[in-house]
């Protein structure tokens, strides 16, 4: 049986994906990407993804790719996120799936990848 979810989305600033991350996290940074799951309850999405704008074009223009490939790398990153997968406290599960992934779409280096280097 599917089970289909809806994700909310949401493509801010840096100033304002700054203020989710000091009032959700407590940190006072900007970032590229947050994500909030939502408990599994019926008909209810699967959760938030936020993805700041500026980051996007600020990361595809030093990365030399496009705008559109950083913001599906930023996506999957998030996602993942909801889907339960945590690279902070994993085995490389969420490293693993996210380069599969990332080779399926033809996409740049992930994040999590990329924060290694």
């Amino acid at each position: 049986m599917l089970i289909t979810r809806d994700i909310e989305l949401n493509i801010c600033n840096n100033k304002q994906i700054k203020k989710y991350n000091k009032t959700y996290r407590n940190k006072n940074d900007t970032t590229d990407v947050l994500s909030f799951p939502l408990e599994n309850i019926n008909n209810e999405p699967l959760g938030t993804i936020i993805i700041s704008s500026e980051f996007i074009i600020k990361k595809a223009k030093e990365l030399n790719h496009k705008e559109q490939d950083e913001f599906n790398l930023l996506f999957i990153h998030g996602l993942l996120h909801l889907l339960g997968y945590d690279h902070e406290t994993d085995n490389g599960e969420m490293r693993e799936k996210e380069a599969r992934l990332i080779t399926k779409y033809n996409l740049p280096k992930s994040l999590i990848i990329r924060n290694e280097d």
